[in-house]
């Protein structure tokens, strides 16, 4: 029988691995790879929490079940924890918002608050806004200086916000950086307004979730509450895993629940349950504590055709 959980709160990244016969591994997320043979293994990257939503570090292969599609999964091929030191973190500002110089403090904290966490490589950090109607990547490698935050565009972009193209650009560029099994997040500082983008909201959701990144969202509006562009940041966190910080939440507020989060995530693969192209669920459910919440992305690819 399921167990009713609030799998919108589950959180991480996963990894499709396709071995091919004669041929190397692919890399998850490229989208001009050949698939010539099925895939055989799923791995899958998630956050283990409790009630509290504090990380759990003391977690066990039997305490949870995946459920992939239709198919429930509790014999699993390999469980560790994450090297969590492979994160790959991504910031996009919007610079939309009037950028006060109490924004450019918080913004300065947060980076602050990365550059003191042990563990995270320098190379694995990356800062993206947008200049008039086209993204910008502000900064990579080297976003932990002091005044990083200075790099900021000192005037609004007058109307113009392409946060859908920024956030398929970010993603992008996570899936092509660093090692190809780390875990990706991208943090969105944003109002979730659009009024220039080519490409949709499902346009971006579907660059996260093939680039395998997932979004937390931080609402810079005044106030949540019927807002469309709060409705866009819970979209766009909950597709992806992510977690949504609804106002008036604080840059380094967020950053540490979703740093702490990841000091408790895990790995686990097992043999793939459905040969079905296309996109396949997944959700993780506690078999014996009720309060244990997962983390994770909504689902993986599954090839449809071969070139």
């Amino acid at each position: 029988m399921a167990i009713p959980v609030p799998c919108q709160r589950c959180w991480a990244l996963f990894t499709l691995l396709l071995f091919c016969a004669g041929m190397p591994p692919a890399i998850a997320g490229d989208p001009d790879f050949t698939y010539r043979t099925h895939a055989a293994e799923v791995r899958l990257n998630f956050s283990a929490l409790d009630q509290n939503e504090h990380g759990v570090a003391t977690l066990r292969s039997t305490d949870f079940a995946v459920v992939d599609k239709d198919v429930i999964v509790r014999n699993f091929k390999s469980f560790t924890r994450s090297d969590w030191t492979k994160l790959e973190i991504a910031i996009l500002i919007d610079t939309s918002e009037s950028v006060t110089p109490s924004f450019r403090h918080e913004m300065s904290d947060a980076l602050q608050l990365i550059s003191q966490t042990a563990g995270v490589p320098d190379q694995n950090l990356s800062i993206f806004t947008f200049e008039g109607s086209k993204p910008r990547l502000l900064c990579a490698e080297d976003c932990r200086v002091a005044h990083a935050a200075e790099r900021l565009p000192t005037e609004g972009t007058h109307g113009l916000t392409p946060l859908f193209d920024t956030v398929a650009f970010a993603a992008n560029f996570l899936a092509k950086h660093g090692d190809a099994h780390a875990e990706r997040v991208l943090i969105v500082f944003s109002d979730g307004a659009d009024t220039i983008s080519q490409s949709s909201l499902a346009n971006a959701i579907d660059a996260a979730l093939r680039g395998e990144v997932q979004l937390d969202c931080i609402d810079l509006n005044q106030s949540a509450d019927g807002s469309q562009g709060a409705t866009v940041l819970r979209h766009l966190a909950r597709a992806t895993g992510g977690r949504y910080f609804p106002p008036p939440a604080g840059a380094s507020q967020a950053l540490n629940a979703t740093l702490e989060g990841y000091r408790a995530s895990y790995s686990v693969s097992y043999e793939l349950p459905s040969h079905a192209s296309g996109f396949h669920t997944i959700r993780i459910l506690p078999t014996h504590n009720l309060n244990l919440q997962f983390r994770s992305r909504s689902g993986y690819y599954y090839p449809d055709q071969t070139r």
